[in-house]
């Protein structure tokens, strides 16, 4: 592994390696009045040296945007090919849908990314966001709406645990 202050796993198929990143923290920042953001450097520390001044920038299942890595953002898309969808008109939609939005954003000099305008508007940021690490991927998400996702009670929590598990297994 390289010493470029990420933190990587290797994730090993029958044909070769891919390498995965895998981020850390929540971070809160400010979009500017032109839909910047700067990325913080505890987070940018994480990146690895092959990202060089390249993100891709998508819409969320949920109300937020994903940040991927341009390596990873191909590794999701390699997934979704792996998907047959001649006879499927569900799945083509799905993929045309999950794709639909997704933009190269450009590290500027200032270490900020411009954010367009009609990625803003699907998930409702304006001003404070918090970016949040989730695996190889990193979330944007209005703070208001991303307090309400977490909460859960207990029971909820161990369902939520068992179905996670469950998937964990058969994959």
């Amino acid at each position: 592994m390289g010493n470029c202050g990420s933190l990587d796993i290797y994730l090993a198929d029958r044909k070769n390696q891919h390498r995965m990143s895998a981020f850390i923290g929540e971070f809160n920042c400010k979009l500017d009045e032109k839909g910047r953001l700067s990325i913080p450097s505890k987070l940018r520390a994480q990146f690895p040296e092959a990202v060089g001044n390249t993100l891709v920038v998508n819409r969320g299942f949920e109300k937020c945007l994903v940040l991927y890595t341009k390596e990873d953002w191909l590794d999701e898309t390699a997934k979704l090919n792996t998907v047959d969808d001649f006879m499927s008109p569900d799945i083509r939609r799905f993929k045309r849908i999950f794709t639909n939005g997704a933009n190269l954003v450009q590290i500027d000099g200032a270490q900020r990314i411009l954010i367009p305008k009609k990625l803003l508007e699907y998930a409702e940021l304006l001003g404070e966001v918090i970016l949040v690490a989730n695996g190889n991927k990193i979330e944007m998400w209005d703070q208001a709406t991303y307090e309400s996702e977490l909460k859960v009670d207990s029971a909820e929590m161990s369902q939520l645990a068992q179905l996670f598990h469950q998937q964990r297994n058969q994959g």
